[in-house]
């Protein structure tokens, strides 16, 4: 038998840490599941679902990630997860999006107020800034489930969102 934890880890960012996390929920005998990594200014955070055997706790989980050196006093969170891992249709991705150009308060506010017009869910949002005032470039990347009925719509939607904000669109679908 086994189980499913929710593992969190935000920390400093440093070289290495993905590694090291990995390893040690390998030595504890995870089999990570879905699994995201990001750089959010100068930190980092680590999150993964991961199916544990049952004779492994999550605070035996918390503190083996804690005394590693890369985590480095970071904040580690190890949970039950009680959503399973298998993933409804509304989670599948059939289109990826990226937004970019300046930075534009409220870009991600509008672009979400689209896809929930059109009955679309957002499976995975990435955004980034670089730079600050007028010379900052941002860039927003969504992965999303749109239906197959409204994608065309909704997509022209967003493309017309970006054009209006004198950004960029490019869709890729999968």
């Amino acid at each position: 038998m086994s189980q499913l934890f929710l593992v969190s880890v935000v920390c400093p960012d440093r070289s290495g840490l993905v590694a090291a996390i990995a390893e040690r929920l390998f030595e504890l005998g995870a089999n990570l599941g879905d699994a995201a990594f990001a750089v959010l200014g100068a930190g980092a955070e680590f999150t993964a679902v991961c199916d544990m055997p049952d004779d492994v706790t999550a605070p035996e989980v918390e503190a083996a990630l804690r005394e590693l050196p890369e985590t480095g006093g970071g904040e580690v969170s190890v949970r039950a997860f009680g959503y399973g891992e298998e993933k409804a249709d509304s989670g599948r991705i059939t289109h990826r999006i990226e937004v970019g150009g300046g930075d534009r308060p409220g870009l991600v506010a509008r672009l979400a107020e689209v896809f929930q017009q059109y009955g679309a869910n957002i499976v995975r949002l990435n955004s980034t800034r670089s730079g600050r005032g007028a010379q900052a470039a941002y860039a927003v990347r969504i992965s999303a489930h749109i239906p197959a009925a409204c994608a065309e719509s909704c997509l022209n939607t967003v493309a017309n969102t970006a054009g209006e904000l004198g950004l960029t669109c490019r869709v890729d679908p999968v």
